[in-house]
């Protein structure tokens, strides 16, 4: 049987369950590689070994779409009319909204995704093979299936392959299962029928690397078949969904343009039927009236908002680089977060000793030696306990791990090889011992590696000083179990005895009470040898058989990835913000149920705990019930963990998904949010994600999510505000066109522009600028169907804020009048008493919207609670309408453009009063509404 790209799933088992000796034929291959004169044929048949990509829509199509929108014709129709009409200051004012609303649009929402490049870099370019029995050098897109290929120490693997033979292989898998542990390979075929294929012992694979050891291995899948290449065809696959915002913003501009689209038509009709308006200038009129509807700043604003958001997340060590994300964070209702490196420290740390009658805690974490060893709270040195020295010297020894310090590249201590190992060096060093003298004192003379049937890992040293009578010894450490039925002695208290079946049963007791606790246990013995039977002259000769046995047990090692500090904190934030957070990991589901319990991911007595093996069983519909309560998922496959976020988003929820490897970037794509680690993360996943973490913080994402609450409540902030004057705006024309004439137009078309498009801007930029309020993570997140403008915006907007300005604005109009001719029945409809009373509307307008936007700084907090300084652009904004009035008043060329006239002191002073009804009937609003409040929760 050949190999086929397209080969079933139990094709593929097969090969993976064969026998060592059947593998080439199940291959059609030959132990002495391909021959040259097949390879023509066979990369007709698969193709080459690259990861391929997928065409996208063009940045150019990307940029003409935001100038084709329903709005955005709207607004380039009414542009060509107002110039056909003669009024080309209105066109261009139109047309130059809608440049502006376009290229924010383009530039806030387009990135270049590179995440296809990333994953390329992530595979060699050159692969040692056998070809026609001769050891070759080649291309690694050259590579065909059934190609014998070599791996050593440091290689990055090209290609999924079937090992044949192996010698102390060791691989990093963590581009594919996020777990950074290196796991140990060979040729020996898979029995265990429930066991995931990444998890296949004699199989290699694309992008993982070589961390110790040698291989040979037959090619079984290359370029986009392979796991790798799975992966890369996946985050293809996904065209970008827009973001809650982006929908928003859709939803917005369309309910905006109905609006805006009624209010034209309805004047357009009223102007011709009961002004008898000739049509042209009806249409320019009711085009005015749409203008005033169309909050012109509101890309703008968002963006800014979104912004200052980004600025303030990038404080708290989130680097977003996609505008939405971070209002896409707010509404989050789910976060699934790996474990190690996000959770945990991703740094082994042994936690406790178990010596034969002493149990000893061990402080500090990480990689930095510092810390205690403590017996009941006591510190502990090594010099002083030598049954603890000689657990730590021995376990140390028994390890091929460095610890790097820091240096120009890493700020922390870094581990060279196994973490596992390390720790071990790392809790020698707390305890008061020098690594460089203990391999000093007892150099190793031979390695007798570990291996998943032994279970156990040797290592034989010459002492300078004799132990137990003997100056050549072997250290041995390994699972408990295995190693303590290799024993025949136990040391207690510096004496060494025979072992009895109790202090058997004490040591596994002890090991199943951390096991159950999720910790990782090693145990460590050691044998001398000079006196030892039937061994061997030769070193060479040495064989586990012949060495560990009659071993001498000296304690329990416990182990543990430590939760960062911080994470218990935020989950419990995340928990009271009515945020679920699921644990997706590919450790084993003992130890991610201990972690999930510890920090208060999981607070109930019994979590479902799903494995891969599990979940490929289980039907969407069984998925979603699981995902219903309290859910671990452990050792699962990157397109199960996509499979999870695809079924969390159909049960309406938004999805944030963090992750550091290869094997998340699809979950990281088709997530709302994709969050990737930016000290551990690779290049894939940042590419991946919409933002990423700098300190690999799990709590750096619940100051994200609130700011991206705060960013959606200034939004809401920006449309009340605007929409506040539309009222105001429309009441004037309203007057004009019901009293047929009789009142003159109040406001015109360019006043309303001038508005719109000038005094407005800078304020409700301002608001877009507002820190989170206070209590605003004590709040659910908003549902899906929770819309930026809703009814309860629409009626404050225009039925409250706006008919308090409207009957201002007017009463500012008629006070004109009434000032100049004593009578409120003689209103001018042409010169400068005219001018001066439509620049009056104009200016109480302004003024009302100057106590409106110190009103919406806050929902229900009063604004004397506030700092009035505590928002300088929103000050700065009052201080530029101001001034925006005074150069419509009184600077001459101007006045014919808008209709204006110099303003009166008498005319000023009525403004300044303007805001203080504003603010005084919305203080007593809100007044009311916290009393409310307050009554409900003491029921």
């Amino acid at each position: 049987m050949r190999t086929d790209q397209k080969a079933s799933h139990d094709e593929q088992i097969s090969i993976q369950r064969a026998q060592t000796k059947d593998v080439f034929g199940l291959l059609g291959t030959r132990s002495d590689g391909r021959r040259a004169d097949e390879l023509e044929g066979l990369r007709s048949k698969y193709g080459t070994n690259k990861i391929t990509e997928t065409k996208k829509e063009s940045t150019f199509i990307k940029f003409v779409k935001n100038f084709i929108s329903l709005m955005a014709i709207l607004l380039w129709v009414g542009g060509a009319v107002a110039f056909f009409a003669g009024t080309p200051e209105l066109g261009f004012a139109i047309w130059l909204v809608n440049i502006i609303n376009g290229l924010f649009s383009f530039f806030q929402e387009n990135k270049a995704s590179k995440a296809t490049e990333a994953l390329k870099n992530m595979l060699p370019s050159y692969t040692r093979v056998i070809r026609d029995g001769q050891e070759q050098k080649i291309l690694a897109e050259e590579l065909v299936p059934g190609d014998i290929m070599l791996v050593e120490e440091g290689d990055r693997i090209s290609a999924d392959a079937r090992l044949v033979a192996s010698t102390d292989l060791q691989i990093n898998q963590a581009a594919l299962t996020g777990e950074s542990n290196p796991v140990r390979k060979n040729a020996e075929p898979v029995s265990d029928p429930d066991v995931s294929r990444l998890e296949f012992k004699d199989m290699i694979f694309t992008g993982t690397t070589v961390s110790s050891g040698s291989g040979k291995a037959v090619v079984t899948k290359i370029g986009m078949a392979t796991e790798f290449g799975k992966i890369a065809g996946l985050t293809q696959s996904m065209d970008e969904d827009m973001s809650p915002m982006q929908k928003e913003l859709n939803k917005l501009t369309r309910q905006i343009s109905v609006i805006a689209i009624s209010i034209g038509i309805f004047f357009f009709i009223a102007a011709v039927l009961f002004v008898d308006e000739p049509m042209a200038q009806a249409f320019i009129f009711s085009l005015g009236m749409i203008v005033a509807f169309i909050p012109e700043g509101l890309l703008p604003t968002v963006t800014l908002s979104l912004a200052m958001g980004v600025q303030r997340m990038a404080k708290e060590h989130a680097l977003v680089k996609k505008l939405s994300s971070v209002e896409t964070l707010g509404s989050t209702s789910v976060i699934c977060s790996d474990k190690t490196g996000t959770l945990t420290q991703n740094e082994m740390t042994v936690n406790d000793i178990w010596l034969p009658g002493q149990e000893l805690k061990v402080t500090g974490s990480g990689y930095a030696p510092k810390g205690s060893v403590l017996d009941q709270g006591r510190k502990v040195s090594a010099n002083e306990n030598f049954d603890l020295k000689l657990l730590l010297s021995a376990a140390s020894l028994c390890s091929n791990a460095r610890i790097l310090p820091p240096d120009k590249q890493h700020t922390r201590y870094t581990v060279l090889g196994d973490p596992t190992e390390a720790c071990l060096g790392v809790a020698a060093q707390k305890a008061g011992l020098t690594l460089k003298d203990i391999e000093t004192e007892a150099p190793r003379i031979r390695e007798l590696p570990f291996d998943s049937t032994r279970k156990r890992m040797t290592t034989i040293h010459q002492l300078k000083s004799p132990l137990d009578g003997s100056s050549r010894i072997a250290c041995v450490k390994g699972a408990p179990k295995e190693t303590v039925e290799s024993c025949s002695q136990i040391r207690v208290h510096g004496k060494v005895r025979s072992i009895t079946d109790d202090d058997r049963q004490k040591i596994m007791a002890a090991n199943d009470r951390y096991a159950r606790n999720g910790l990782r246990v090693l145990a460590v013995a050691y044998r001398g040898l000079d006196h030892a039977e039937g061994l061997p002259a030769a070193l060479s000769a040495y064989t586990p058989e012949l060495i560990e046995k009659q071993m001498t047990f000296t304690g329990l090692v416990v182990m543990v990835d430590p939760p960062r500090v911080e994470v218990a904190a935020a989950v419990k934030k995340c928990h009271e913000a009515s945020i679920r957070i699921i644990m997706i990991t590919g450790d084993y589901g003992l130890t991610a149920e201990s972690i999930a319990r510890r920090i208060g991911i999981v607070q109930g007595d019994h979590p479902r705990v799903v494995t891969g093996i599990e979940l490929g069983k289980m039907s969407d519909e069984q998925l979603k019930d699981a995902l219903s309560d309290e859910v671990i998922f452990a050792r699962v496959a990157p397109e199960q963990k996509y499979r999870v976020v695809t079924n969390l988003q159909e049960m309406n929820n938004v999805v944030a998904v963090t992750g550091d490897g290869v094997n998340d970037a699809p979950a990281l794509k088709k997530a709302d949010i994709g969050v990737a680690m930016g000290m551990t993360g690779t290049d894939v996943a940042k590419e991946s994600a919409d933002m990423i973490l700098t300190d690999d913080n799990f709590a750096s994402i619940v100051h994200a999510v609130e700011e991206g609450r705060a960013v959606f409540n200034n939004i809401r902030k920006f449309l009340l505000y605007i929409f506040n004057s539309n009222t105001s705006e429309a009441v004037p024309s309203a007057a004009f066109l019901f009293s047929r004439g009789g009142i003159p137009l109040p406001l015109t078309v360019m006043q309303i522009l001038s508005i719109d498009l000038g005094t407005d801007m800078v304020p409700a930029l301002g608001l877009g600028t507002e820190l989170p309020e206070k209590g605003i993570m004590n709040r659910p997140p908003r549902k899906m169907n929770d819309s930026l403008l809703n009814r309860r915006i629409l009626v404050k907007a225009f039925l409250w804020y706006g008919m308090i300005e409207a009957i201002i604005a007017m009463a500012a109009y008629f006070f004109v009048n009434l000032m100049h001719s004593g009578s409120l029945f003689q209103l001018a409809d042409s010169g400068q008493i005219y001018r001066e009373a439509t620049t009056m509307t104009l200016g109480a307008i302004i003024f009302c919207q100057i106590g409106a936007v110190i009103n919406c700084r806050t929902e229900s907090q009063s604004i004397f609670s506030l700092n009035p300084f505590g928002n300088r652009l929103i000050n700065i904004g009052i201080v530029t309408e101001i001034v925006l009035l005074c150069l419509l008043s009184y600077v001459p060329f101007l006045h014919g453009l808008f209709n204006t006239a110099p303003l009166s002191w008498a005319d000023w002073l009525f403004l300044i009063l303007c805001p203080i009804p504003v603010v005084a009937l919305e203080e007593a609003r809100k007044a009311w509404i916290r009393r409310k409040d307050l009554r409900r929760s003491s029921e």
